[in-house]
């Protein structure tokens, strides 16, 4: 690990150079990117040998081959400059037409689906050079405290590894400024045709075959709860990581599932896929979109949420 006296030798511009070469493979083309000389990176290349003590860069006929060592130390380097270059563009006043920075967004699957067509829509009207990174974000299983199943997303909000996390649960620590975008229910999904849409009783309903949208497999949810709570039980048949993949597995067969209604409305019809109300009571979620208190001071960030909010 590098010392108090190291780090006050460093060169950022040296981490950059480092970025570039690993990048172009090729010392006279890096240059060309940082225009600078070939001499002038090359004598940058055996500081960062000197500072790593490794070689880095070897050369052959067609350019240069990192060493094991450079490409493990790419990934930090790049997650370095990363976030140098964020503190950096939020120095600045935020403006949205010229801004090329990247946001990241985490969300249920079945949320991102939502928001996202309306969202990239408008930056490509209002912001073209901004770019966004959407992460899917699940529950700890077996965690029913809010404040504990989203744990995970919590943790990256404060690190700053995710910009907005959008989260089914107004049980939000109050470090974090939370804002409404929208509240869904479920329906129940089908193909078309499918012979339970003819009779859709409760009881009809616990002797089909369910598809269940789980990540990890387990096939217990919200709806086998609600199940309970009224005597009843269904048989899950199968589980899938995804709703989109869920749709294009509903659309094959006669199995039947519950997914959020603005999910199925915006992309149920491309699959042939149609929806009927539930046969019985089923939890309703609102969906806020979550960030750390001091991040609401950016204002990358603020006009994001306003964006979320109106794409919502």
């Amino acid at each position: 690990m590098l010392n108090q006296i190291d780090l006050s030798r460093i060169d950022l511009n040296l981490l950059i150079l480092f970025e570039t070469v690993f990048d172009q493979r090729h010392v006279g083309r890096a240059a060309v990117r940082l225009s600078l000389s070939p001499s002038a990176v090359s004598h940058g290349l055996g500081r960062l040998r000197r500072l790593l003590n490794d070689p880095l860069f070897i050369r052959t006929p067609k350019g240069v081959v990192p060493t094991d060592r450079a490409v493990e130390l790419s990934a930090s380097i790049a997650d370095v400059l990363a976030r140098v270059r964020a503190i950096v563009s939020t120095a600045a006043p935020f403006d949205p037409a010229t801004s090329t920075r990247r946001f990241s967004i985490g969300a249920p699957d079945g949320v991102s689906a939502v928001f996202l067509p309306p969202l990239l829509q408008s930056l490509r009207e209002d912001a073209p050079g901004l770019d966004i990174s959407v992460r899917q974000l699940l529950p700890l299983q077996g965690e029913t405290a809010p404040d504990r199943a989203w744990r995970d997303a919590f943790i990256d909000l404060e690190t700053r590894s995710l910009d907005i996390a959008i989260i089914p649960s107004d049980d939000i620590p109050v470090r974090f400024h939370q804002q409404l975008l929208y509240e869904e229910d479920f329906v129940i999904a089908m193909r078309g045709g499918n012979p339970f849409a003819e009779e859709p009783t409760l009881e009809r309903y616990c002797q089909a075959q369910h598809l269940v949208v789980s990540l990890s497999g387990d096939p217990y949810g919200f709806v086998d709860e609600a199940l309970a709570r009224i005597g009843r039980s269904r048989r899950t048949a199968l589980t899938v990581p995804n709703f989109m993949f869920a749709l294009a597995t509903l659309a094959e067969g006669d199995l039947i599932s519950a997914i959020p209604r603005r999910f199925a409305a915006l992309h149920g019809t491309r699959f042939g896929v149609v929806s009927l109300d539930a046969p019985l009571p089923l939890p309703r979620f609102r969906l806020n979109a979550v960030a750390p208190n001091a991040a609401i001071a950016d204002g990358g960030i603020a006009w994001l949420l306003d964006r979320l909010g109106s794409a919502a």
